[in-house]
Order: C-alpha cells, then sequence, then structure tokens
C-alpha cells in the first residue's frame, strides 16, 4: 500500500537548490544561503563554532536565554567574551553597542537574536547594523523567531551569518533550518583550524561539496518530507505576500498587548514599551501573590488549544507568554488567550473584565 508521506521521489540537487534561492529571496540576501538539516540550534551553533576562536573578541549581547547560550558557545570556542546584557523588558540599543565597541576596540564578532520570543523583546537591527558595520566586526543574527513576522534585510543591514527557522512566523517545519553566509564570513571560516570538519555541524563541508560543486551533488540525502514542507510553507508565504504576513503579526501583537491591559486582574506588559515588544510572542507579568506557571495551567485547562505558555526558569513564577506566531497568529487565537487568562485569574478572585478585553482587541487589529 503507498503512503504519500513514504513513497516519495527522492529529492534532487536542483529541487534543493531552487528551495535555497527561495529563501534567499525570502532573506533579502545575494549571500550564499545553506539549509540545514536539522532544527535552527544546528546553524546558530556551527556559525558561531566555525567562525570564532581564541583569537576572537567577541560582543555577544543578551536580552534573553538565547543570547546566554550564545556566550556559552563562545567561550566554548576560546573566544573572548564581552557581554552586552539588559534588562529582558527591554531591548539593546544601537548607542549602547556602539559604547561597548568604543571601550573594546578590539571586538571583531557581534552576536545578536533579533526578536526573543522567550522574552518578548525585539532588537532594533538596522540600526545595529550600521554600528556593526562601521566597526568592522562579523555580524551573527539570530532571526529564528523574527523571519516573517518583521523586516530581515539581511544584506541592507550587514549581516555576515543571518540564521532563520521556520517553525514560528513563518508557519513551517521545525526540522529543517537555514543561514546566510557573507564572503567575510567564509573567509573567517576558512581561517579558523578549529572550524568543524568532517561534522554535521561543518558550514564548510557543504560551501566545498555543495557550493563550490555548482550545487550539483547533494553531499548527503536530505531530510527530504522537511524539505518539501519547507518549499510549502515559503510557497504559502509567497502567496499571501510577506508584507501581509508581517501586518498580520503586527496586528495580533498590538492586539494582544491593548487586550491584556484592558483585561486587567493585574496583568501587565512584560515588555515595558511596545516599540521594544516582539510580533511573534507578547509576554505578561502576573500580579503579586499569582504564579504564572499556576495561572496558565488552569488557562489550559479551560481551552487546551490556547498558545500560552508560562515563562522558562525562573520566569515561571512571574511571566506568561502569548504566542501569536505563524497558525496563532490571527484575531481568534487572541481572543481565546485572553478569554483564557481572564477565566483564571477570575478563578484567583481578581477582577478581570473580558468583554472590555476582547473590545480592545478589535479596536486594535489593523
Amino acid at each position: 500500500m503507498t503512503h504519500p508521506f513514504l513513497d516519495l521521489a527522492p529529492l534532487g540537487a536542483d529541487r534543493f537548490a531552487a528551495i535555497e534561492d527561495r529563501v534567499a529571496r525570502l532573506l533579502s540576501t545575494e549571500q550564499d544561503v545553506v539549509i540545514m538539516q536539522g532544527e535552527a540550534l544546528l546553524p546558530l551553533e556551527g556559525a558561531i563554532r566555525a567562525t570564532a576562536g581564541p583569537g576572537t573578541t567577541a560582543l555577544n549581547v543578551i536580552t534573553g536565554p538565547y543570547g546566554q547560550t550564545f556566550g556559552d558557545w563562545l567561550r566554548d570556542c576560546g573566544a573572548t567574551v564581552v557581554d552586552l546584557a539588559v534588562p529582558f523588558h527591554t531591548a539593546v540599543t544601537a548607542e549602547q553597542i556602539r559604547q561597548a565597541l568604543t571601550e573594546h576596540p578590539e571586538i571583531d564578532f557581534v552576536s545578536l537574536v533579533h526578536a526573543e520570543a522567550a522574552t518578548g523583546n525585539t532588537n532594533p537591527v538596522a540600526e545595529i547594523g550600521e554600528v556593526v558595520r562601521a566597526h568592522g566586526a562579523l555580524f551573527y543574527l539570530d532571526a529564528v523567531a523574527s523571519i516573517g513576522a518583521e523586516p530581515v534585510l539581511t544584506d541592507a543591514w550587514g549581516v555576515d551569518l543571518c540564521v532563520i527557522g521556520a517553525q514560528k512566523a513563518m508557519g513551517g517545519p521545525a526540522g529543517v533550518s537555514a543561514v546566510s553566509v557573507s564572503e567575510r564570513a567564509w573567509a573567517r571560516m576558512a581561517a579558523n583550524p578549529k572550524a568543524p570538519r568532517r561534522s554535521y555541524l561543518s558550514l564548510l563541508d557543504w560551501k566545498e561539496r555543495w557550493i563550490e560543486g555548482g550545487r550539483r551533488a547533494l553531499p548527503h540525502a536530505p531530510a527530504q518530507l522537511e524539505m518539501l514542507a519547507l518549499e510549502a510553507c515559503v510557497e504559502r508565504i509567497e502567496a499571501v505576500g510577506l508584507d501581509a504576513l508581517m501586518a498580520r503579526h503586527a496586528s495580533a501583537a498590538a492586539a494582544t498587548r491593548a487586550g491584556a491591559l484592558a483585561l486587567g486582574g493585574g496583568l501587565e506588559p512584560y515588555v515595558y514599551e511596545a516599540r521594544d515588544a516582539a510580533p511573534v510572542a507578547t509576554t505578561l507579568r502576573v500580579p503579586s501573590g499569582a504564579v504564572a506557571s499556576e495561572v496558565v495551567a488552569r488557562a489550559l485547562e479551560a481551552d487546551p488549544a490556547v498558545p500560552v505558555a508560562a515563562g522558562g526558569g525562573a520566569l515561571a513564577k512571574e511571566m506568561i507568554r502569548v504566542n501569536h506566531y505563524g497558525a496563532d497568529a490571527t484575531r481568534g487565537a487572541v481572543r481565546a488567550s485572553l478569554t483564557a487568562l481572564g477565566q483564571a485569574l477570575a478563578e484567583r478572585g481578581l477582577a478581570v473584565d473580558v468583554e472590555a478585553a476582547l473590545r480592545a482587541v478589535e479596536g486594535a487589529w489593523r
């Protein structure tokens, strides 16, 4: 008996390359794009290990948990790391980056997360890119959460390594990811004796065996289902229009923030300023005496389908995250999330106004 998910023809090099080209257009880049056969942590780690080593001095910007992870990888590579940590309820500024580079002129690598879905903030990459480019450092950007939800202009911003995953705003598969690589970044890898080789982490292997061969022979059998899902995901974005997709995410973020403020019950936006809030997730601070993970658990009992979660680690006590990306960037998902949270807070004896919240959602949706 045949099965559409199992009895598939082999994925050829031409089609693989065509998918890469479509991803490159999504990233607004003329750089090489390598589609990696795993979740986005694969190229995120691979790009750092390829370009950073004992001679590297890195400015690692921390606006959430992924920035902390990048610092760990950089140190493990032998790099000297200057951490620039800002409170998770805000965003880093280009001026803070400039000051750090002025104080440490030896910095030659900058790592930054565009949007931190875990903390709900987003960083002004366009302005930061100007500063990094003027300094001459290599610019590494995690755009996994931002791609599809807000502009990602790889070449215009001077990004040397831009990593994306399809599983958030793009609404695609989690098992495949991509990284764009500038000529400067390739040169840095080639000069790094510690860059992974003959390894699943190796970008240089892809360059030598795939790109330099004219993309005619794949180095190994690709993750076929994930590649086809990525192709379908990009096709859908092209059909809808990237601008329309980004507008939908912006509407979901604005509506969630406005609805939470109108809901009451002591909920407050975790990210203080709306301009610093990511379009993929809205984080909320629970009132004193409440435990975020308990409120979320009760909301999920009321409606198991709502895209709400407690913050990770220590943030599980104080932070609720409403994930409105991909298929959940809709009025319905936002309304359902606020309704379920309102019910959970009301059961704790807190005064909430769900109807006011829903009116605010409709008023804020653009």
